[in-house]
């Protein structure tokens, strides 16, 4: 929802270093990498119940993430980065839900399972919208500097990490948290399916 509001924040934080890191031949795929790396590792670590540590890697995964892509603008944006950056970031979503299912698993399974499934109902209207958009040639403005066409919605990528980081701070709180953010996904998905729907039509509106 505020995905696009704080683009300009985030590129002026990470330019520094993404310039520091470009000019001694760090590339985007290489960041990309190790940011699932460690998202990887806080699957591990939420499978164990290490909350705290799995806070930590889970900072670390979005801070690479979007170190990637200020890398990628300064060597030069490649579709293969784009394709990496979206395929991994899928995964680590559902990883982290599933994290917890697996640290408690006759509490957490079920909601655990809930929220999957409605990151699969944003994650697939955001790529079908994505897709055919960039089959007919169309841009997003609010997002400029991204691979892919990017539609909007209420839970976007800062709202689910404010739920993640909410989720290793409360553990004990998770399915409230997950049944609460699942509905919030499940309107955002409904939302993109109207817009495809309008967008998409033509003359049949």
């Amino acid at each position: 929802m505020i995905d696009a509001k704080i683009l300009p924040l985030q590129k002026a934080v990470l330019q520094p270093v993404a310039a520091f890191l470009a000019h001694r031949g760090v590339r985007a795929d290489q960041i990309s990498l190790v940011g699932f790396g460690g998202g990887l590792g806080a699957f591990a670590a939420l499978c164990l119940g290490y909350f705290w540590v799995a806070l930590l890697l889970i900072l670390v995964n979005r801070a690479l993430d979007g170190l990637d892509g200020a890398v990628a603008r300064i060597h030069g944006p490649t579709d293969r980065g784009a394709y990496l950056d979206i395929a991994l970031d899928m995964v680590f979503y559902a990883l982290i839900p599933l994290g917890f299912a697996v640290a408690v698993p006759e509490i957490n399974a079920l909601p655990a399972a809930v929220l999957i499934v409605s990151f699969v109902g944003t994650g697939s209207s955001f790529l079908a919208f994505s897709a055919v958009a960039a089959k007919l040639g169309r841009e997003a403005p609010e997002f400029p500097t991204k691979g892919i066409y990017y539609a909007g919605g209420l839970a976007e990528g800062f709202e689910t990490i404010a739920v993640f980081i909410a989720m290793c701070l409360l553990p004990w709180h998770f399915p409230l948290i997950a049944y609460g953010f699942a509905a919030l996904c499940g309107v955002t998905t409904v939302i993109r399916w109207r817009q495809g729907w309008v967008a998409f039509s033509g003359d049949d509106q």
